[in-house]
């Protein structure tokens, strides 16, 4: 189980907001063989997670809760009704969907918590749960899932977790398609194939993009009132997989534990020159109109050259939800300007 520091830390990261910086684990890769999908309710259900465990059920489950990114990367591979519940960011103040929602129908699932360490226990109990599943940056840590409930959420169902860390962005897309498969989704349909085939040109569209406008160096990074984060691509599943495609990403060199990102006071937010600055787009990290006031932000070279872009520091893992990312990423580096 992980400690309160290494829960705030990794929330430091992906919240982009929290100061408190502390052990962070490396996540795990591991799974081994799936489910073997079924096309009915009947007979025995399985599947190997990424914490190599074997969950079963006597049938294959179709009341499923998840953390809401996850619930709609399982609806983008064609679950539906299947979908009873959700947990983490789906609505935002002002009644609008967050996009980590994706296409998912918000309306017609239950929402136990609407944000981190908020998951309500009762709900979830009456929502009589077949299933649980959520990512797992941190090996073991169901994402989302409070530790300090979670010895009475995890014994109402059986749950998985799949790895969102340190693998390349395609692996857990390829799990949560298992996943689905296994719930009774059909890959074949016309809906996954044209999102499969879309993300695959979107790739190429990167590459291509790359060696059309070399030698762009780009920094991913994530505000806070406080620090400035630069994330490493060498855990952060998405831009591995953009480093893969041939992006020029900065390696941070002074990694806090779990190495995730270097945490930087405001006053050394240059140290890392970049032409480009992928900067966390989530309610929940400052945005560029809430940088402007921050001296050394603005001096920036990307924030003085208008390049900076949009980055989804939790993307949906699915064919359809990261095929966006990789569009906009192939027009944001064929467009941006070598600036040393």
């Amino acid at each position: 189980m992980l400690d309160s520091t290494s829960r705030i830390s990794r929330r430091g990261l992906l919240a982009g907001g929290a100061a408190a910086i502390g052990l962070l684990l490396a996540g795990c890769s591991g799974g081994g063989d799936s489910a073997k999908p079924t096309t009915s309710g009947g007979g025995p259900w399985t599947f190997t997670d990424d914490r190599s465990e074997k969950v079963t059920a006597a049938n294959r489950p179709n009341r499923v809760v998840a953390f809401t990114g996850t619930a709609a990367a399982l609806v983008d591979f064609g679950l539906d009704k299947q979908i009873v519940g959700v947990f983490g960011e789906t609505k935002r103040a002002d009644g609008t969907v967050d996009p980590q929602a994706g296409d998912l129908n918000v309306e017609g699932v239950e929402i136990l918590g609407n944000v981190w360490g908020e998951f309500s226990v009762e709900k979830y109990a009456a929502l009589r749960p077949e299933l649980l599943v959520t990512h797992m940056y941190d090996p073991g840590a169901l994402w989302y899932v409070p530790d300090e409930s979670k010895n009475k959420i995890l014994p109402l169902a059986p749950s998985v977790a799949i790895t969102t860390a340190r693998v390349p962005m395609t692996k857990p897309i390829e799990r949560y398609a298992k996943l689905a498969e296994s719930l009774g989704a059909d890959l074949s349909a016309k809906k996954v194939t044209d999102a499969k085939a879309r993300f695959e040109a979107a790739a190429e569209s990167v590459r291509q993009a790359v060696k059309a406008n070399p030698g762009i160096k780009v920094l991913a990074a994530s505000g806070s009132p406080d620090l400035f984060y630069a994330s490493n691509p060498k855990v952060s599943t998405d831009l591995m997989y953009f480093a893969e495609l041939g992006v020029d990403i900065v390696v941070p060199t002074k990694l806090e534990a779990g190495d995730y990102f270097e945490a930087l006071s405001w006053e050394n937010a240059g140290k890392f020159p970049a032409d480009l600055i992928l900067l966390d787009n989530r309610s929940t990290a400052l945005q560029p109109k809430d940088l402007a006031a921050k001296p050394t932000w603005a001096q920036l070279p990307a924030v003085k050259a208008n390049q900076v872009a949009p980055w989804d520091a939790v993307p949906r893992f699915s064919y359809a939800g990261a095929a966006p990312l990789l569009e906009n990423l192939a027009t944001t580096i064929r467009a941006a300007k070598k600036l040393s």
